[in-house]
């Protein structure tokens, strides 16, 4: 089997459910304003962003809410709170495609992934998201069931 590529960054944080509860469409990636704390944190690899989710305020700002950095352990009391609303950093056209989404279409921003990139800056991976019904959610999970049992299939069959 060939080895995978490197890739040039750290996963620190991956939403695993958003593809099964979404159905994804555009992804941007955004920058975070954090402490210093906060990003010592990232770096240990205990953060969550799986119920979290984005959006985008009256002022034009964007902004992701309820994801978990826990408290740096050596931090003492310049500690963050661990479940603060921290700001995305997206150029202003980025901003007003993803609230323009928001309100006309339904869609919902999504967090995918925290990582590192080759700079060392964390940074977010987002998507738009339009909700999936129960039906779809069981459709995509016969279709990957039948994929799965059709390569055993032909993996015996030689």
């Amino acid at each position: 089997m060939a080895a995978k590529p490197d890739p040039n960054f750290k996963v620190v944080a991956d939403n695993r459910k958003a593809r099964y509860n979404y159905e994804i469409g555009e992804i941007f990636e955004a920058g975070l304003a954090l402490t210093g704390t906060e990003v010592k944190s990232l770096r240990t690899g205990k953060a969550t962003i799986a119920e979290s989710y984005a959006h985008v305020d009256r002022q034009g700002e964007a902004w992701l809410v309820n994801a978990n950095i826990p408290e740096y352990l050596a931090g003492n009391r310049f500690n963050h709170p661990p479940k603060r609303p921290r700001k995305l950093l997206l150029k202003s056209r980025e901003i007003a495609k993803l609230s323009q989404a928001i309100e006309r279409e339904g869609m919902t921003i999504v967090p995918l992934k925290l990582y590192f990139n080759a700079r060392g800056r964390a940074k977010l991976q987002i998507a738009l998201g339009k909700g999936k019904k129960l039906h779809d959610k069981r459709e995509v999970e016969k279709k990957r069931d039948w994929s799965r049992e059709k390569g055993r299939l032909l993996r015996a069959r030689g």
